[in-house]
């Protein structure tokens, strides 16, 4: 017997229960499946999610034991003991994935949608009125195909490998807080308090990063670099911390994966199939959180497959409106990831780092330009020329990127053109094709171990 189905979801971590609740509650038909049971679907983490993101995806804010943290202050520094920036972190909180995963679950259930955990994909054949899945729960038809099934999962569209240089493998972890003195003369001497987030960032090259935050009776650690460049996994930084500093106990909770940094994919659709979330590379590249990027990601597509425009409406949508952001923050990326010690130190001389564009990219936004902004960044060619001159051209092609992405052409063809021109400003010789023809893939034919 086949089911039918409006949209099938692949992945129930938080784009896809996201996608799942937001097509339900627009009165589509949902299936949302998940290889692992549902209660592990998706990050098991701490993360910080802009309460911005919830807004646009028209998700409440979290709240009670879901909202982990949030008001708190926030100290970057320079490597170990260089410089540092001092605020306070109101519109980031930090959000407990496994509550967010449950709700956003829940509020599919609500909606109408069927949840599936335990549940695989022998093969699906893609047609050009519809998609069928065969699973290990039965056969399934559905108008719509969504993969949220992360970097490396289910590849619906075929998605090419992610280059070593642009994976963040990061880790994060609430343990148990053994010695309370200890970790608040750690804080006091770097200056601040337990309760603020100290971010030693740069640690493990240019792209790196170790978060600490203690509370009354428990810490945080979240770490990332890329293994790539010849750095620690960002794993083995956590275990290194945790070592050296005898105030740090047994973890209660975490995860550890790898991240994709660099763009979105060039077309997040094919047919009726799209991609959401991590597997549409929706990261925001500056820091490696693809949270909030997906939240949003799963309100575009599900007003899209609503209002008629399906998968092709969401591509030409959500590349015009949030494409470019992704992209601009890739390019200052890499150039960070290549950024030598001292270098974030002469940045924040410049005035290129400092609280608007920290704040800026911790809320996955660009920087505002205001009068105070623009004669600080004035001073900082006095102070810093040689920072300002290398950040010069990066800022040429961020204003680029964001040009074209708000241009995002349509047709296969037109697209596949302007991925050309966009690639020229990365400066990469081709782009990663994906299919363009509906295709068959079936159990005992073909590489099916990803699914």
């Amino acid at each position: 017997m086949t089911l039918r189905f409006d949209v099938a979801v692949v992945g129930a971590g938080t784009a896809g229960a996201a996608t799942a609740a937001l097509c339900a509650q627009r009165g589509l038909s949902v299936v949302c499946l998940d290889r692992r049971p549902l209660n592990e679907s998706g990050a098991r983490w701490l993360n910080g999610v802009p309460f911005a993101s919830f807004d646009r995806a028209g998700i409440p804010r979290p709240r009670g034991d879901e909202l982990a943290g949030s008001g708190h202050g926030f100290t970057l520094v320079a490597g170990w003991n260089g410089p540092s920036l001092s605020f306070t972190r109101e519109s980031v909180p930090e959000v407990d994935m496994r509550l967010l995963v449950s709700r956003l679950q829940g509020m599919a259930q609500a909606a109408g949608a069927k949840l599936w955990g335990d549940c695989k994909i022998k093969g699906f054949i893609e047609g050009p009125e519809s998609c069928q899945l065969s699973t290990a729960r039965g056969e399934i038809e559905a108008r719509w195909l969504i993969d949220a099934s992360g970097l490396a999962g289910a590849r619906l569209l075929v998605q090419g490998p992610v280059d070593g240089r642009d994976l963040c493998v990061a880790a994060q972890q609430v343990r148990h807080l053994k010695d309370p003195e200890a970790a608040r003369q750690f804080f006091e001497g770097l200056g601040t308090q337990p309760g603020t987030t100290l971010s030693f960032a740069g640690v493990a090259g240019g792209f790196s990063v170790v978060n600490v935050w203690v509370g009354s009776d428990r810490l945080g650690l979240l770490t990332g670099s890329i293994p790539a460049d010849g750095y620690p996994s960002g794993l083995s930084l956590l275990e290194e911390f945790a070592q050296q500093h005898t105030w740090v106990g047994e973890t209660i909770f975490g995860g550890s994966r790898a991240i994709p940094l660099c763009r979105p994919l060039w077309r997040l659709c094919r047919g009726r199939v799209a991609a959401v979330g991590d597997a549409a590379r929706q990261v925001f590249p500056a820091h490696g959180s693809g949270i909030g990027a997906g939240l949003v990601a799963a309100s575009v597509l599900a007003e899209s497959l609503a209002d008629g425009s399906g998968v092709a409406g969401y591509n030409l949508r959500w590349q015009r409106e949030h494409g470019g952001l992704l992209a601009a923050y890739d390019l200052f990326r890499r150039h960070s990831q290549g950024l030598a010690e001292g270098d974030m130190e002469q940045m924040m001389t410049a005035g290129l780092l400092d609280q608007g564009s920290v704040s800026a990219a911790m809320e996955q936004r660009l920087p505002s330009l205001n009068p105070v902004t623009l004669f600080s960044k004035a001073r900082g060619v006095i102070l810093a020329p040689r920072a300002v001159a290398k950040m010069l051209p990066v800022f040429l092609k961020m204003a680029a990127v964001l040009s074209l992405y708000s241009r995002y052409p349509l047709g296969v063809d037109a697209q596949r053109r302007w991925a050309k021109n966009v690639a020229r400003i990365f400066s990469e010789a081709t782009i990663t094709e994906l299919d363009t023809e509906p295709r068959l893939t079936a159990a005992g034919g073909g590489d099916n171990s990803r699914l």
